[in-house]
């Protein structure tokens, strides 16, 4: 059955992993590059350094807040490491673009990446022209999702009505905060539905899921 989002009014996409899909190889780019920044920054291994990585991102929400916190980072000096990230294994995705495009209200983006980045990325997807926001880690104060200030300071300065909103994220944990708020929850590339109440629907295919949900006729 298709998805009854006829009162979602604002429409939340995560970036990474969510407008591409995770085979890009992307991802694994950039954790690469920040395995070796840490390693520079800590003297460690490589290995030591990828642990100490991942450390931080599962009790911050980001690598990058730990790296401040711990070892005082400057995070304009950190994200400047990817400016010159290759984008070529990102290639536009047409029937996501008609699909995004058919969605009635606003469309935003909400990530823990840098501006920078994520203007790249739409650009690269030609998917930048159909939002008209994008929040990032650089608006929360870098506070990363899933904390949930980075929520709530999304809602307060963006003027989102939590429920009419529905948020978009490949990461289970990051739908838990938008759920507590009232959002409706999207889990993006998962087969099936975990088993959690803060999770409203999955989307294997993001574009099938949007081209088939029903949503409010423009006005």
């Amino acid at each position: 059955m298709s998805a009854d989002l006829g009162h979602v009014s604002t429409w939340i996409f995560d970036l990474d992993n969510t407008v591409y899909p995770l085979e890009s190889g992307l991802a694994a780019q950039i954790s690469d590059r920040i395995t070796t920044y840490v390693e520079r920054l800590t003297g460690l291994g490589r290995d030591e350094a990828r642990t100490l990585q991942k450390r931080y991102l599962i009790e911050h929400g980001l690598t990058l807040r730990g790296l401040m916190l711990h070892h005082g980072v400057d995070p304009h000096e950190y994200h400047a490491m990817f400016a010159d990230l290759p984008l070529a294994g990102l290639k536009p995705d047409p029937a996501l673009a008609r699909a995004i495009g058919r969605l009635p209200g606003r469309r935003l983006v909400f990530t823990n990446a840098d501006t920078g980045h994520a203007a790249r990325v739409l650009d690269q997807v030609g998917l930048a022209d159909l939002f008209d926001e994008i929040f990032t880690i650089e608006h929360a104060g870098f506070i990363p999702k899933p904390q949930p200030h980075a929520f709530e300071r999304l809602v307060s300065e963006r003027k989102v009505t939590a429920g009419e909103a529905c948020f978009f994220d490949d990461a289970a944990h990051n739908l838990a905060p938008a759920a507590k708020l009232g959002m409706t929850t999207v889990l993006v590339g998962a087969a099936e539905r975990p088993a959690a109440a803060h999770i409203d629907h999955v989307a294997p295919d993001l574009a099938h899921f949007l081209a088939t949900a029903r949503v409010a006729e423009p006005a």
